[in-house]
């Protein structure tokens, strides 16, 4: 071979020899998770100090098959080449097309990730045990402390681990952390490291520091977290957007696809709660830019941000200029002619002849064609609307999935354009009535010849407004300015109300891009009951009782379909207290289908999470609110923490966004400041009602008299502007005799949040926000688990920390199913509005690893198929789901109850009726004596009537059998009778035994396999299995006894020949016994054949070897350890090592 021998050098290398040691030390220099493969074959040419490695093995063995297949496959191909550099050319690209084949043979696809990446991913799946689904997002160098002693490694940040691995001097420390397990994430300074990330759980505190992006590394943190408490909340998984556009082949930067996807996401919510666009709208790219103001005939500096469906723009000057133009609005995108003053110009003209020049674009070119690309698809959305008729697309579950999709039933009509005097419902196609009016329009009291000076300035302020849209422009492509800010804080109009919180919350893009679909989507809830509808029905004629809009059944039945709407629409959310008050002050200003899109506005996007079942939004902005208050008010923070008056304030404020604590007049100011500002207007309002307070809120000595110090001050908050007539407030009709508070003018007080709180930016509410969600979430699930545990713990024999641990265990297999995979749907089996003792279901393959993991039956080939039957038993309702105390039950029964409680449960589990029509009928009883005994006598094979039948499949070395009667198979609605009967049994803890059907043949035969396999890996092994084969014989013997005394005239078979030559043989050790069901020919039943559970249970109880078996002990929090060591790491730990870390926290 030559030439090409000498260039392929196999290096048969031991890490202790020299050359070893000093590439693994390099190595590991290098990267400090690299552990060297004890075998290499490298290549390396003759004039080069590279080296390639081509293969590595654990074992000599292993690193030699791979060198003869590099023998017969390559090195006699290398002696044709002339030169070196041909024959590297050719060893590295034949190496590669091997690796490319067994991608393309195990259907591995390619991706964007660059090759250190995929280095990085294999590595980390093999360092921690992690499945293929388990997706790395990034991996960062930095130290680990422990105590005070540092450890170099890579901390490696998955979509749903922490993970951390260093090897230094020889020793190896691994840390695993699940996200969902964090209770606190946050970035510390101290002296000797400035920067430091604090990761905290339940249990343990773990410090990270030397990192060399600090920030990224910790935003990703932040990301991932969030992920997981989302997941927590709603049951979400995370899946990857794979829409995003391709990496460049020569990108220098080890970012994954899964990286990019969560910066990607991460500047698109930004992006979307700027601009107040809906949830769905993907932010494509920006850049920076000037904007041409006609208003003050400036060149604005700012950045241009270009979506799917919108060009916006805002300054780098915070306030100063802000624009929204969806590109439905858009007729014309052109370049203009640049020049020294206007470089690279941009015109951009809109359907209301508005006309926008943008200036100083860095990539003109580029930019225009990327906006005519997304300006035609909308140009094709909007021709599919208008011309296409047809079926509103739709789903019960999702009732819209993008604006592309929904086609209109009816032509949409300009709600806007109707007077006052046209009827006040609008009957569409479908004959659904919606109110076309806003109720207060309706309902405005007022005398015809009445023109008081509160009139004169509601006129006044209607034409300051007319006067800024006329130099601003008007709707939703006006520029947004400081002078819209003053304008919203001096009051909008009565009459301008709805139109301007249609424009500041956003809604107005959603109504638009949806004609049609709330009238659909009411047509869809007429008539349909759920919890949600109960509620709303009971909260109707509560919300503004005593508005005279709602004192009749137009304003009622308009509140009950928006909300019976929205519920239907987001049946996560459904109905929420609070959630009348904010629509019913919705349909007075706006008209119906407005307020429907300004709740999904407020439920979805200004409010997140504010009104699910445990106002979980609302929780974190308290938390935020107690931080905002320390840091602005921190006199009063001590005193109100003692008192607990923030917790109680805080959510009614929040909730309803001061409409249920102030005069209503005033409040639909606070409202207005709201959909302009945002929530930052609440929490400054919020402080500063605490800071007019503070000298009597410091003498109040507890939180009734806190409580009502500022009920009085927020009753008091007039708006002397308003021209409605004075509305009576529940806080007004329940004071007492007191001198009544000093007015308050409500103007006055935003002023004054202004001023001495404005500088609360949206940012820092979002980074305070995220901090409080975690400990919201996280607290909101331990009390979970303590009621769960308090319910169930007088039902059970387990302490309460194991029935917690199991409640983790539990929970966290459900969770694991969401991203690792299952065979149903993790959101099917979550159903908030079941109790939380059964909200979270397991199927049946969940089951079976916890099953394997927790039950000490579970061992040997027969645990799945003895798995299955007690899920089947435990499975009560027959939905193929069980919940955590149908868990527990069954769990108890087998570690902890007594032999009779177990042997029930051994027992209940054969004698159930197998379901499945599919399979043949069973083995029979003289089956299960040859089970047990060997060389059984041709002679009495006549005991039942042997059948000839086809042998059927055969899984994990048994036959699979099922049971059936004279008239067939068992029917479900049989099963159902039999575990409703053993549920009232356990409930009522009864011993009756006598209740217990009696055992067929085919029964005893998987009672008897059963049996025998539950003693495989028990150190009594051969005393145990001599026991159960004297058992088997009583109890063959007792069925033929049975038959005796049965209806049926007995066989004229002879029965007893069996028996005596069961009784005459020896039991076999367990590695001469085979499994005979696999190697004779079947036979039918012998239908009078039975036994009965105390025959059961008396015969096992003459063999003191059983009885001590089911007897002993079972160490419950051993196994559980065990199982989370296994789940967590896909394997249990062996180190021993001083560096070794804990794998489980929290």
């Amino acid at each position: 071979m030559g030439r090409g021998c000498r260039a392929l050098s196999c290096v048969f290398m031991r890490i202790s020899s020299p050359a070893g040691l000093l590439v693994g030390t390099l190595d590991v220099v290098l990267d400090s998770s690299a552990r060297v493969a004890p075998y290499r074959i490298l290549y390396q040419a003759p004039d080069s100090l590279v080296y390639w490695t081509i293969a590595c093995g654990c074992s000599r063995k292993e690193i030699t098959e791979h060198w003869e297949w590099l023998e017969q496959n390559l090195l006699q191909t290398l002696s044709i080449f002339e030169n070196e550099n041909d024959i590297n050319t050719f060893v590295r690209g034949k190496i590669q097309g091997i690796i490319a084949e067994y991608n393309k043979i195990n259907g591995i696809k390619e991706d964007d990730d660059t090759e250190k990446f995929k280095e990085a991913i294999v590595k980390f799946h093999k360092l921690f045990g992690m499945p293929e689904e388990e997706k790395l997002v990034n991996y960062y160098s930095c130290s680990y402390w422990k105590g005070k002693v540092p450890r170099q490694g890579w901390v490696y940040l998955s979509i749903n681990h922490l993970c951390f691995y260093s090897f230094l001097m020889g020793r190896e420390a691994k840390l695993v952390i699940r996200w969902v397990d964090i209770t606190q994430l946050e970035k510390n300074a101290t002296l000797l490291f400035p920067d430091m990330i604090k990761v905290s759980t339940r249990s343990s505190e773990h410090f990270f520091s030397v990192f060399l992006n600090i920030s990224e590394t910790f935003k990703l943190m932040e990301q991932l977290a969030n992920i997981a408490m989302r997941q927590l909340l709603d049951n979400e998984g995370f899946e990857q957007d794979r829409s995003l556009p391709k990496l460049k082949k020569k990108s220098p930067k080890k970012v994954s696809a899964l990286k990019r996807d969560l910066d990607a996401r991460a500047k698109s919510e930004r992006y979307r709660a700027l601009f107040r666009l809906p949830k769905d709208e993907k932010l494509d790219g920006h850049t920076d830019c000037t904007l041409w103001t006609p208003f003050n005939k400036m060149h604005i500096l700012g950045q241009m941000f270009v979506s799917t469906n919108y060009i916006c723009f805002t300054s780098k000057e915070e306030n100063l200029c802000s624009l929204i133009i969806p590109l439905r609005e858009v007729t014309i995108v052109e370049k203009a002619d640049s020049s020294s003053v206007l470089p690279s110009p941009l015109s951009i003209s809109t359907k209301n002849r508005m006309t926008f020049l943008f200036a100083n674009l860095k990539d003109r070119d580029f930019l225009v064609q990327r906006i005519s690309d997304f300006l035609q698809q909308t140009t094709s959305k909007i021709y599919l609307d208008k011309n296409i008729s047809g079926s509103y697309i739709s789903s019960d579950d999702e009732v819209f999935t993008r604006s592309s999709s929904l086609i209109s039933a009816s032509p949409h009509k300009s709600l806007s354009s109707e007077s006052e005097g046209e009827r006040q419902f609008n009957l569409n196609d479908n004959g659904i009535p919606t109110a076309t009016q806003a109720l207060m329009t309706m309902y405005r009291r007022r005398s015809p010849e009445e023109f008081n000076p509160k009139l004169a300035k509601e006129f006044l302020k209607e034409q300051a407004w007319k006067i800024h849209f006329a130099e601003y422009g008007q709707g939703v492509c006006m520029y947004r300015t400081e002078k819209t800010r003053d304008l919203v804080l001096k009051g909008i109009p009565e009459s301008m109300r709805g139109e301007l919180w249609l424009l500041f919350s956003g809604a107005i893009n959603e109504m638009t891009t949806h004609p049609g679909y709330y009238e659909d989507l009411v047509e869809k809830s007429m008539g349909k009951y759920n919890l949600a509808t109960e509620e709303i029905e009971r909260d109707l004629h509560r919300s503004l009782p005593e508005h005279p809009a709602f004192q009749n059944e137009m304003g009622i039945a308009a509140l009950r379909r928006v909300l019976t709407a929205y519920a239907f629409r987001n049946p996560n959310i459904g109905y929420c207290q609070a959630m009348n008050i904010v629509t019913s002050v919705l349909l007075l200003y706006a008209k119906e289908e407005e307020a429907f899109w300004l709740l999904v506005a407020l439920c979805e996007r200004m409010l997140p999470d504010y009104y699910n079942t445990r106002v979980v939004g609302a929780l974190v902005d308290q938390g935020v609110f107690e931080e905002l208050a320390r840091d602005y008010i921190p006199q009063l923070y001590d005193c109100m923490q003692d008192l607990g008056v923030i917790s109680t304030i805080s959510l009614s404020w929040f909730l309803t966004l001061f409409l249920s604590v102030m005069p209503f007049e005033s409040a639909v100011v606070v409202v207005d400041c709201f959909f302009c500002e945002g929530i930052k207007v609440i929490f400054q309002l919020a402080l500063a009602v605490l800071e007019a307070n503070v000298d009597k809120l410091l003498n109040c000595k507890d939180d009734g008299e806190a409580m009502t110090v500022l009920g009085r001050y927020l009753d008091s908050v007039t708006n002397k502007d308003s021209t409605l007539p004075p509305i009576p407030h529940l806080h007004s009709l329940l004071s007492d005799d007191v001198e009544p508070y000093p007015e308050v003018d409500i103007f006055r007080l935003i002023r004054s949040s202004y001023e001495k709180f404005g500088s609360i930016r949206a940012d820092l509410i979002e980074q305070m926000r995220f901090k409080q969600r975690l400990k919201v979430i996280q607290t909101l699930e331990d009390t979970t688990k303590r009621n769960v545990v308090r319910t169930i713990v007088t039902e059970t024999s387990f302490t309460i920390d194991e029935l917690e641990e199991l409640y983790a265990l539990f929970k966290a297999e459900h969770l694991t199913s969401c991203y690792w995979g299952g065979t149903s749907n993790a959101t099917e089996r979550h159903d908030p509005s079941l109790p939380y003792l059964e909200q979270y279901r397991i199927d049946f393959e969940q089951f079976k690893g916890m099953f394997a993991l927790l039950f000490p039956w579970a061992c040997g080939t027969h645990s799945d198929t003895l798995a299955a039957r007690l899920f089947r038993l435990l499975d009560e309702n027959g939905d193929l789901l069980i919940n955590f105390r149908e868990f527990v039950s069954g769990l108890s029964a087998a570690c902890h109850g007594d032999l009779t409680e177990k042997l029930k449960l051994l027992y209940k589990m054969h004698v159930l009726p197998d379901p499945s029509p599919e399979q043949e009928e069973p083995d029979s009883a003289f089956e299960a004596t040859q089970y047990f005994f060997e060389d059984i006598t041709p002679d009495c094979t006549h005991v039942v009537g042997l059948d000839s039948r086809s042998k059927h499949g055969v899984d994990d070395g048994f036959v699979t059998v099922s049971l059936k009667t004279d008239k067939g198979k068992k029917s479900s609605q049989e099963n159902r009778n039999y575990l409703r009967m053993w549920s009232q049994e356990n409930k009522s803890k009864a011993k009756n035994t006598k209740d217990l059907p009696k055992l067929n043949q085919g029964q005893f035969i998987e009672l008897c396999k059963t049996m025998y396999n539950m003693f495989s890996e028990d150190p009594n092994e051969q005393d145990l299995y001599h026991a159960t084969a004297a058992v088997t014989s009583l109890l063959l013997e007792i069925g033929e006894v049975g038959k005796l005394f049965s209806t049926q005239p007995p066989s004229d078979m002879d029965s007893s020949s069996c028996s005596k030559a069961a009784q005459g043989e020896l039991f076999p050790r367990k590695e001469q016994q085979q499994f005979p069901l696999e190697q004779h020919k079947a036979t039918s039943l012998d239908r009078d054949w039975a036994i009965t559970f105390e025959q059961f249970l008396a015969s096992l109880l003459t063999e003191p070897a059983l009885v001590k078996y089911f007897d002993k002990p079972v160490s419950m929090m051993a196994r559980i350890t065990n199982a989370k060591n296994i789940r967590m790491r896909g394997k249990p730990i062996t180190s021993a090592s001083d560096y070794e870390i804990s794998t489980m926290s929290g």
